[in-house]
């Protein structure tokens, strides 16, 4: 099967439908002399933490190359683009703004809205300034606060340009994999710094709405949580499996749906446990114009004596990060969050595989990704028709880019990058997407 097909009474067929693309600004821009460093720059140059021992210096030089890239993104027909703000591109260490970086934004907005693509702005994609760092970062209940600024100052230059506001993306890959695992920037690791972490994350999410209600209140705000469904490895792990879920998953989304944290808090040794303020409920639980879903695979787990839970090695199909392929929990957790919480709109923000494509001829023949694709477009087309209630879709990734701790070994595009020649080519999957989405009536 060489294209995408949803079946003909599809909602996703509809013109209102919104489909997209989706990048991040560390992973494609390049360009760091024109801006302040981050907390990546610095992971980069510590010394086995990247795979390839590369980092975002050139990337993918969208800083230099912006306006073929959005001709590239005009020619897949999609409504709408969504991309993150560099924090350490817009905002002097001083807190005043960087004209030249908020310039490069603006320009971008504007390129978008001249074709007829909707915006999507994700505040918070991972490139926290290092100086904030040096202070001690999300650790530090003050960065919360920081970022509010950050977002005022944004908001404030960006005017009407921008369609939506997303304050985070994956805040729990910020705080387990970068305070708590160490595996992503700044590589701290401790048990007692991943919930705090998160805590503040959210605390910033919070403020930063309040912000956008308030400079900001024609544009869809919300949030971008990910999601690996937990399963257990047979009936007697289910309670394993149900913790896992509450320390990976629940604990982002229901803070800002229910005001509190899951029960498991009550399990955890003090220190471990967040430290939270009268309110800080009431600021995380602002109201959602939308969430941002992103989904790629589950985990299945088993019971362990001293950690609760053990996660097990991925069953194949596997992509070519390692992870499962498993589109039917696609669906099930999309039905699941709907019956668990009073959901927003739903926006799929990413969704996408990492595989072993071969350039030949000038052509990626991704029929594998294509393939994925096809199957994970039909899992949201399943949790559709079962009432949830999903307004669009991005691709992850626009094109292969810098993919943290990987390095550049790892692509998940739908258009192939030559990082020698920064030449772009786009995949079979991308021409797919085009297709399907050039094919509603």
């Amino acid at each position: 099967m060489n294209k995408l097909e949803l079946p003909a009474n599809s909602t996703m067929l509809n013109k209102d439908f919104v489909y997209g693309v989706a990048t991040a600004s560390f992973q494609i821009e390049g360009g760091i002399d024109d801006r302040l460093a981050c907390i990546w720059d610095t992971f980069c140059a510590t010394e086995g933490k990247i795979a390839d021992s590369s980092n975002g210096a050139i990337a993918c030089n969208h800083y230099e190359k912006w306006q073929d890239d959005i001709k590239l993104i005009d020619s897949l027909g999609v409504d709408a683009y969504r991309l993150s703000i560099s924090w350490p591109r817009v905002m002097n260490q001083d807190g005043s703004a960087n004209q030249q970086g908020l310039d490069f934004y603006i320009a971008i907005l504007d390129a978008l809205i001249a074709r007829n693509i909707k915006p999507f702005v994700t505040l918070y994609h991972w490139d926290l300034p290092q100086h904030l760092e040096d202070n001690g970062g999300w650790l530090n209940r003050d960065t919360a606060y920081k970022f509010q600024e950050y977002v005022e100052l944004v908001t404030k230059a960006f005017g009407d340009r921008v369609h939506s506001y997303a304050t985070l993306n994956e805040p729990f890959c910020s705080a387990y994999l970068g305070y708590e695992v160490g595996i992503h920037a700044p590589g701290k690791v401790g048990k007692e710094f991943g919930k705090k972490a998160a805590h503040h994350l959210l605390l910033a999410h919070g403020l930063g709405m309040q912000v956008l209600q308030k400079n900001s209140p024609n544009t869809m705000n919300g949030i971008v949580l990910n999601f690996t469904p937990c399963y257990p490895e047979t009936s007697a792990d289910q309670a394993a499996a149900n913790y896992a879920d509450d320390y990976f998953n629940q604990w982002y989304i229901k803070p800002i749906l229910d005001k509190a944290y899951p029960t498991i808090i009550d399990d955890l040794p003090k220190s471990q446990q967040p430290e939270v303020f009268d309110g800080d409920f009431e600021i995380i639980s602002q109201p959602l114009d939308f969430l941002g879903i992103n989904f790629y695979t589950r985990a299945i787990y088993t019971s362990h004596d001293e950690e609760i839970f053990e996660q097990l090695p991925p069953p194949a199909p596997i992509t070519d990060i390692g992870w499962e392929i498993y589109p039917s929990s696609f669906t099930k957790l999309l039905t699941d969050l709907n019956s668990r919480y009073q959901l927003p709109p739903i926006y799929i923000t990413e969704n996408g595989a990492a595989m072993a494509d071969t350039f030949v001829d000038g052509q990626v023949n991704d029929l594998d990704r294509l393939n994925y694709y096809q199957q994970h477009l039909v899992a949201v087309n399943n949790a559709i028709e079962q009432g949830v209630n999903v307004q669009g879709y991005f691709a992850w990734s626009l094109m292969d880019n810098f993919e943290w701790a990987e390095g550049y070994l790892k692509r998940f595009g739908i258009v192939h990058v030559d990082y020698d020649t920064q030449q772009r080519t786009i995949k079979q999957s991308g021409l797919a997407y085009r297709d399907l989405i050039l094919s509603r009536p």
